[in-house]
């Protein structure tokens, strides 16, 4: 029994942070998960940069609410969820996350929350267990799942490791090099027919 593990952004959807930093005009916030490996590290310098602009949870869902999916990623997602069980395994947060989500039709997604403040400001972010996509993906395993994982960035690749098969899409070149052994994919119908071959459909 599989269970197709996906990261989102990057992935299904255009980075958030990325978004937000053009809306913004401010180039730090362009900083992710594909340049910095210590995730706690990068959110704490996220909301630092946050707080010394002004910048709350409501600023940021504004500009997500314009953001849609990646061209092709629903209907890759729906004929995926069509013949397996799909779950996204994101290092985002429920107050960003929804509006992105539904576009996709409402896929089952585990992530995080953020403790905001009455004004709106972010206080800090929390996260829903200690290496979160890893502990999922072995979760998923000890209820008798075997999984196939893919991402982009540096925090994808422990669940690709412990997963009977992973594979990167739209990686970056550095994280390409330091794993050949990963087949990786850029267009969304031949990550689908890599999938399908692992799922033997």
């Amino acid at each position: 029994m599989d269970v197709v593990c996906l990261d989102m952004e990057g992935v299904l959807v255009p980075e958030v942070w990325i978004t937000f930093a053009e809306a913004t005009g401010i180039p730090e916030l362009k900083r992710t998960t594909r340049d910095e490996p210590d995730y706690n590290k990068l959110m704490e310098y996220r909301l630092n940069i946050l707080r010394e602009h002004g910048y709350g949870l409501k600023q940021i869902q504004d500009v997500i609410a314009t953001m849609d999916p990646l061209p092709g990623a629903k209907e890759f997602l729906d004929e995926l969820r069509s013949i397996t069980r799909v779950i996204i395994l994101s290092d985002t947060f429920d107050q960003f996350a929804k509006p992105l989500i539904e576009k996709l039709g409402w896929p089952t997604l585990f992530c995080n929350t953020l403790d905001v403040a009455p004004d709106g400001m972010i206080r800090r972010h929390i996260m829903r267990c200690e290496n979160s996509k890893l502990t999922s993906v072995r979760g998923l395993q000890s209820m008798g799942f075997e999984t196939i994982a893919a991402g982009d960035s540096f925090n994808d690749l422990a669940m690709i490791r412990a997963s009977r098969a992973g594979i990167l899409f739209r990686s970056t070149e550095a994280i390409i090099k330091d794993n050949p052994d990963l087949p990786h994919f850029t267009e969304f119908p031949d990550f689908l027919a890599e999938l399908k071959r692992l799922l033997g459909v």
